[in-house]
Parts: structure tokens; C-alpha cells; sequence
């Protein structure tokens, strides 16, 4: 769900700036249950803790990775799970599903302990679709301003996979090029579930899909 815009001007500051400084979950009494708080086009968006196959198409992608740097002592790949992602050209800050980033920058990240990172620290993004906030993880449609597909392209990050699980629209679709005076990918591939998702290089692993499944209506 998302806050209604005019929930704004109660708070002592801007969402982006409160999300910044790690005061807006606490401030909107969030419970500690997995809920996120993100920022998106400058509007609040609260999502609560994904269910079990949200979770396990993640696992599925995660494991895939971990297959590919054993497999292959030379990839160069580190996957994280729901890290923080500061948008701070764009006064955004994101939640992603996954991400993977360069295993050196991982572990300058672990030493620091950071809190946050940064999209120029990422190689690629994953999102996988929730009923409550599928539209924030797409393409944005006539009359929204923006969403995380346009924020991830807006700020430079090359690739983003969107795991979408609407029954009306299944499937998972690989974006290239982004553009970041347009806030767009210029490229994609797209993939049915249930077909294996053979990532094209840089990344060059392949992702099992056997098990996925649309959200039930």
C-alpha cells in the first residue's frame, strides 16, 4: 500500500531525508514483522513481509548465484538480500528483493558494515511482484510519475530482472540499457515460467523456474 501523498506534510521532514536518516520506519510506528518502508517518486510505500513463494522464487535465485561461484572460482558476483538502496539523486530510497554487486565492493560493505548502498555499487537488481505494490515494481503507467523501474533506470543501475507474478501477466523479464534522462530501459528479454532463465553475459547463469507460480486471485 502507499501512504496518501498528503500524509507529507505531517511529517517533521521530507520521507527521503527521514528514510535517510533511518527515522521514518519508527516514526510511522512500523511494526518489526519484515514490513519495509520505501520511498518511491517521493511517496511513502509500505509493504508488508513477503509471503513463502515470493520468498522462495528469491531463495531459487539466490541459490543459482551460489551455483555459479562454485562452479566457476572466477565469478565475480556477491548476492545480497533486501539491503538499503539510497537514491540520493533522485531522493528515493528502495528495498530491492536481491541484488548482486561486484564480491570486492561486497566486502569492503561487510568490513564497513554499511547501511546503506548505493546504485553505483550494483551490477543488477531483482524484484519479484506482490499483490500490494506490483504497479511500483513495473514500467509506470499514464499518470504515475515514477517507480522503481524508472528509479533504477533514472540512477544508472545496468540490469534489472522483475520476477512478475500477476496471473494476468506471469513471466520474468531481463532490462538493459537503462536510460537516465528518459527513466527507462531501452531492452528487455522476457522469459515464461516454468522455462529456464539463462541470464546472457555479463552474468552468464542459468535460473530454474520449474516451481513458480502466479499469486493466487
Amino acid at each position: 500500500m502507499s501512504i496518501a501523498a498528503i500524509a507529507h506534510l505531517m511529517l517533521p521532514d521530507s520521507p527521503y531525508a527521514m528514510w535517510a536518516r533511518g527515522e521514518l520506519d519508527d516514526y510511522l510506528h512500523m511494526p518489526n514483522d519484515g514490513t519495509r518502508v520505501e520511498v518511491v517518486g517521493g511517496e511513502i510505500v509500505v509493504s508488508p513481509a513477503p509471503v513463502f513463494s515470493h520468498a522462495a522464487i528469491l531463495s531459487d535465485i539466490q541459490s543459482a548465484v551460489v551455483t555459479a561461484g562454485v562452479m566457476d572460482p572466477a565469478f565475480p558476483w556477491a548476492v545480497v538480500q533486501t539491503i538499503n538502496l539510497d537514491l540520493v539523486d533522485i531522493g528515493d530510497g528502495y528495498i530491492p528483493d536481491l541484488v548482486l554487486l561486484a564480491k570486492d565492493t561486497a566486502a569492503r560493505c561487510r568490513a564497513e558494515d554499511r547501511l546503506f548502498l548505493s546504485p553505483g555499487q550494483l551490477d543488477l537488481v531483482v524484484e519479484v511482484t506482490s499483490k500490494s505494490n506490483a504497479h511500483n515494481d513495473r514500467e509506470p503507467v499514464l499518470g504515475r510519475r515514477a517507480t522503481k523501474w524508472s528509479g533504477y533506470a533514472r540512477c544508472g543501475i545496468p540490469y534489472y530482472l522483475l520476477v512478475d507474478r500477476d496471473p494476468r501477466r506471469p513471466g520474468v523479464t531481463f532490462f538493459t540499457e537503462p536510460d537516465r534522462v528518459a527513466g527507462s530501459y531501452r531492452a528487455n528479454r522476457t522469459w515464461k515460467f516454468g522455462d529456464p532463465v539463462n541470464l546472457p553475459e555479463p552474468f552468464g547463469f542459468e535460473i530454474n523456474t520449474e516451481l513458480w507460480r502466479p499469486w493466487s486471485d
